[in-house]
């Protein structure tokens, strides 16, 4: 602890203890991600909440979620969007963000197993994956809270 710091929490006699326990929070490691019975992610998996300016970029973003090359959002100036997935548009008033974020996060967990949209946040990724790739999830926690933040905005 900084001299700094610690004058400030003896000024204010808030505990050291109290101030790293409640102050730093962290992310939800994909193997740890807990689905409730209904199918949702209740608890947000990143440990800030998510800017729908930010889940606006990575849904475009060809190199990140590329969510728009299999789903199509009307709103969004972005060439080439896909009719593979269903429409994004009114999304939010189909489903609250808990199954928002269990469909980004795994949704052969939440939807069904035969879906060809792929875990964004879950090892489980299948037998092929390159070397170099192995362990390490498509999106982050921050990214996926992102992608629910904006997705959250899309209501008809």
């Amino acid at each position: 602890m900084t001299s700094t710091l610690r004058a400030l929490v003896l000024a204010s006699g808030i505990s050291a203890v109290a101030l790293t326990g409640s102050a730093i929070a962290n992310d939800v490691k994909p193997e740890a991600v807990a689905f409730s019975d209904a199918g949702g992610i209740e608890t947000p998996v990143a440990a800030q909440a998510g800017s729908a300016d930010a889940g606006k970029k990575i849904l475009t973003d060809r190199g990140l979620g590329n969510c728009v090359a299999c789903h199509q959002v009307s709103s969004l100036d972005a060439p080439f969007q896909g009719n593979v997935g269903p429409s994004l548009d009114g999304v939010a008033d189909r489903y609250e963000p808990a199954m928002l974020r269990a469909i980004i996060v795994n949704p052969k967990k939440a939807l069904y197993e035969g879906t060809i949209m792929p875990g964004f946040y879950t090892l489980d990724v299948g037998k092929h994956v390159r070397e170099d790739l192995v362990g390490q999830t498509i999106l982050s926690a921050q990214q996926v809270e992102d992608v629910v933040a904006y997705l959250q905005t899309l209501k008809e």
